[in-house]
């Protein structure tokens, strides 16, 4: 529960982001998104580790540093979602970057769970 509503807090921003710099700034979509997505994340790293996967021994850098490495595989997710939906299948950008939340904030999740914080199984 924890993890969903700092994750949903990281989401919205990573939406207002999106926006800002697709709108504002005329960015592409999917370079905006990857932009948005690592801000997003990277904050999402430094509340989760405190509030949600307070019990790793992993130290911060090295923990940081594996969990840079599985949202990188979420960004190359996420930007070639991005242009799947929006140039293949005409999907508002807006819209897309929220369905293809879903699937990789699950994945990125999961990942983070068993492979970085490694606190699956534990009290």
């Amino acid at each position: 529960m924890k993890y969903a509503m700092i994750g949903g807090s990281t989401f919205a921003l990573d939406l207002l982001l999106l926006f800002l710099l697709k709108e504002l700034i005329n960015l592409h979509y999917a370079f905006a998104a990857s932009i948005a997505f690592f801000v997003a994340v990277s904050i999402n790293y430094a509340v989760s580790r405190s509030v949600v996967f307070k019990g790793t021994v992993r130290s911060f850098n090295s923990g940081y540093l594996i969990f840079v490495f599985i949202a990188g595989g979420g960004l190359v997710a996420v930007a070639l979602l991005m242009l799947l939906c929006v140039d293949m299948l005409g999907m508002n950008y807006l819209l897309a970057r929220i369905t293809i939340a879903c699937l990789v904030g699950i994945w990125t999740y999961l990942m983070n769970l068993f492979i970085n914080f490694k606190v699956a199984g534990k009290p």
